[in-house]
């Protein structure tokens, strides 16, 4: 009798990731809807509020290359479990002084930093890790399912979770996302240890000109090797991403995106409570509506990419981006705005789990933590510059302004970009 095919299958170790993902993510969403609310009850400015955002994403920019560094010398699952243990104890400050009365702008901008800080720690290790956890042929699956349960807890039920909480009691959702980062932890303590691969089959094909070759000086191989000096091996880091041509345009190109991303989103809070009149629990309404774009991708985003192709796919979610943040700036109600929101969360989506595949297949396991963050740097490092470019455009010209800016911005930078990203990608196929 013939034997029946094998399918490779994901791991239960990946399944407790997902999990902890999920629990944590829903935390997140309750955060997110309760900071802006809270920051909008302290002040009013739009530059006040574009601080608080602005510090949330400053780590990357200046933690994202040491922290790429520690993830590919250290295990990776002890580094997540621990990094969403401090996260746990810093929201649970935030708690005690929001029900206490103590709690100012200096005070969230300092909390933010620090959530940040450990964001980038966690993150990182999580996107490196995942090769380890996952076969090769399941990545963009493992990646949409991660999107995709990021997406219902961090936009979709946490959101309203947290503006509902926030309504009964301004530390409520901060309990619950201090909650959320312990049990996470706990979940992420019981995965079987993974630390960076050595002679991973993850590296680019020999002899290409996009990487160096496996085996080179840029993917150690011996003990020692391991463990470079720190500027060593966040240089090897910025060589190697410095010498593909597709995952350097691509990080480029995500830079001046989510430079604009925030540009227009710091001050949604403010469009959505100020001029169109929501009040917190339709706030949370507004970004749960807007998230079923973002699960509607996670879900549906790897089966695009491998009909349509990934540049056809990588092209439509930039322009899509691009033309719907004319129209946020524009919209004249809610149920715009919201129709709008989701349809922007599902091109995102769509964007980031290719390029997430993109990386987590090309680079080696023993450079991949340093490899992402030179990539985050790049591409996160600039979002606390649209964050603060966003306040000062609202402050000068309206709410609405920043949207189209950004829109604008987003779509030169598309055209900019597209002889060099369809060349890269076929050269790279």
């Amino acid at each position: 009798m013939a034997q029946r095919e094998v399918r490779p299958r994901l791991s239960a170790d990946y399944w407790r990731l997902w999990w902890a993902t999920g629990v944590n993510s829903v935390g997140d969403g309750a955060f997110a809807a309760a900071v802006p609310l809270l920051a909008v009850m302290v002040t009013d400015d739009p530059r006040l509020v574009s601080v608080v955002s602005a510090a949330t994403f400053l780590p990357w920019l200046l933690l994202s290359l040491p922290v790429g560094a520690l993830v590919d010398r250290y295990d990776r699952v002890t580094l997540m479990w621990r990094a969403q243990a401090v996260q746990a104890l810093i929201v649970g400050v935030v708690a005690v002084l929001a029900a206490s009365g103590r709690i100012g702008v200096p005070v969230l901008a300092l909390a933010a930093f620090g959530l940040g800080a450990f964001t980038v720690v966690f993150a990182n290790a999580a996107q490196a890790v995942l090769p380890d956890l996952v076969p090769k042929p399941l990545l963009h699956r493992a990646n949409g399912h991660q999107q995709t349960i990021t997406t219902i807890g961090a936009q979709f039920a946490g959101p309203p979770l947290g503006s509902l909480l926030f309504a009964l009691a301004a530390a409520l959702p901060f309990g619950v996302d201090a909650a959320s980062f312990a049990l996470s932890a706990a979940l992420l303590a019981t995965l079987s240890r993974r630390g960076p691969r050595r002679g991973s089959r993850h590296g680019p094909r020999r002899g290409s000109r996009h990487g160096p070759r496996r085996g080179s000086r840029h993917g150690p191989e011996s003990r020692h090797a391991a463990h470079p000096p720190m500027r060593t091996a966040i240089a090897d880091g910025l060589r190697w991403l410095a010498r593909h041509r597709l995952l350097r345009t691509l990080a480029v190109l995500l830079g001046v995106n989510t430079f604009c991303w925030q540009l227009g989103n710091v001050t949604l809070v403010l469009l959505a409570t100020g001029t169109l009149r929501l009040d917190a629990p339709g706030y949370g309404l507004l970004l749960a509506v807007a998230a079923l774009g973002g699960l509607l991708g996670g879900l549906v985003s790897a089966r695009v990419a491998e009909r349509v192709g990934m540049l056809p796919a990588l092209l439509a979610a930039l322009a899509t981006n691009a033309v719907v943040f004319v129209g946020i700036g524009l919209s004249p109600n809610v149920v715009v705005l919201a129709a709008l929101l989701a349809v922007n969360g599902f091109a995102t989506t769509l964007w980031s789990v290719v390029t997430v595949g993109l990386r987590q297949q090309i680079v080696p396991s023993e450079l991949l933590g340093r490899v992402n963050s030179v990539y985050r740097m790049l591409g996160w490092g600039l979002i606390p510059l649209g964050a603060l470019a966003g306040g000062l455009v609202a402050h000068a010209f309206g709410l609405r302004a920043a949207y189209p800016v950004a829109g604008v911005l987003r779509g030169v930078a598309l055209l900019v970009a597209l002889p060099v990203l369809v060349r890269a990608l076929r050269d790279d196929r």
